[in-house]
C-alpha cells in the first residue's frame, strides 16, 4: 500500500489541490494511472499559468531576438545585452535595473520586449507599458485611494518595462507619478527603461520637476546602462524598400521596351 508520508507524488498531488485523491491515497496511490494524472494536471497548470502571465504582461507582438541585426548599430555591447537573457539581474539579492539608451528606431524596444517575454516564460510576473500610457493611466485615477490601487499594477510585477521615456514632455504631476513607481520598486524589483535622451537631458522631459535628480539616481543605482548608437532601423528598412521598388520599376520598364 502506498503511504502518503514523505511520498513526493503525494506531495505533488496535494500541491495541485487533488484533495479527493489525497484522502484516499493509501487506497489509490499505487494505481498506475496516478503519476500520469499528476503529470497531466501539472502540465495543464503550467500552460494556463504561462498564458495568464503573457496576457497580463501586455507585451504585444514580439519580433524574435534572433532577427536582431547586430551589425546595423555603429555601437552596441552585444555581450552585455546577451548576458541579460540569463535574467541574473532579476534574481539578484538586490534586483538590478536595465537602461537601454539610444536614438529612435535602433532596437531598444525589440530588446526590451524579448527580455520581458523571456522573463514571462521563466515564471516571472511582468508588465510592459509605454511611459505615456502608464503616466496617463495613473494621472486619470480619481482620488488617492484609486491611485494607490492603480500604482500597485506597476509596482507589484517582478519586472516592469517602461518604454519610450523621452519621446514626449510631461508636467510635474507626471514626474511625481513616475518617481512614485520607481521609488517603490527601488531595490525591491527590476525595472527596464528605454529612452532616447541622456539623463542630463531628462530635465527637458520633465521641465521644472524637482524630483528629476532623485528619480535618475534611483533608476541608475544598481543598474546596467546599455548605450546603443547608430541609425534608425526603420529608416534603413524604408530606404531598402525604396531601392527594391526602384529596381522593380526599372526591370519592368526594360521588359516593356
Amino acid at each position: 500500500m502506498a503511504r502518503a508520508d514523505r511520498d513526493p507524488l503525494h506531495e505533488r498531488a496535494h500541491a495541485l489541490g487533488l484533495h479527493g485523491l489525497c484522502t484516499r491515497w493509501n487506497e489509490l496511490g499505487d494505481a498506475p494511472w496516478v503519476p500520469q494524472l499528476v503529470e497531466i494536471e501539472e502540465s495543464e497548470r503550467r500552460r494556463r499559468s504561462l498564458e495568464r502571465r503573457l496576457r497580463n504582461a501586455k507585451i504585444g507582438a514580439v519580433r524574435p531576438i534572433a532577427d536582431f541585426d547586430w551589425k546595423h548599430p555603429t555601437k552596441i555591447p552585444r555581450g552585455q545585452v546577451e548576458e541579460l537573457f540569463d535574467l541574473r539581474f532579476l534574481d539578484a539579492s538586490t534586483p538590478q535595473n536595465v537602461i537601454l539608451l539610444g536614438p529612435n528606431g535602433i532596437g531598444k524596444t525589440m530588446i526590451a520586449k524579448n527580455l520581458a517575454h523571456h522573463a514571462v516564460t521563466r515564471g516571472h510576473q511582468v508588465r510592459f507599458t509605454e511611459a505615456a500610457a502608464m503616466l496617463g493611466d495613473l494621472a486619470s485615477q480619481d482620488g488617492p485611494a484609486a491611485l494607490r490601487r492603480r500604482l500597485h499594477r506597476y509596482i507589484k510585477p517582478a519586472l516592469l518595462v517602461i518604454d519610450e521615456i523621452g519621446y514626449l514632455t510631461y508636467n510635474d504631476r507626471s514626474a511625481d507619478l513616475l518617481f512614485q513607481v520607481v521609488n517603490a520598486r527601488y531595490t525591491q524589483a527590476s525595472t527596464i527603461v528605454t529612452t532616447n535622451r541622456s539623463f542630463s537631458d531628462w530635465s527637458a522631459i520633465f521641465p521644472n520637476a524637482t524630483c528629476v535628480v532623485t528619480l535618475v539616481d534611483r533608476l541608475c543605482h544598481h543598474a546596467e546602462i546599455i548605450a546603443i548608437e547608430g541609425e534608425s532601423y526603420r529608416l534603413k528598412e524604408s530606404r531598402e524598400r525604396s531601392a527594391s521598388r526602384k529596381k522593380t520599376r526599372t526591370r519592368t520598364t526594360r521588359r516593356a521596351r
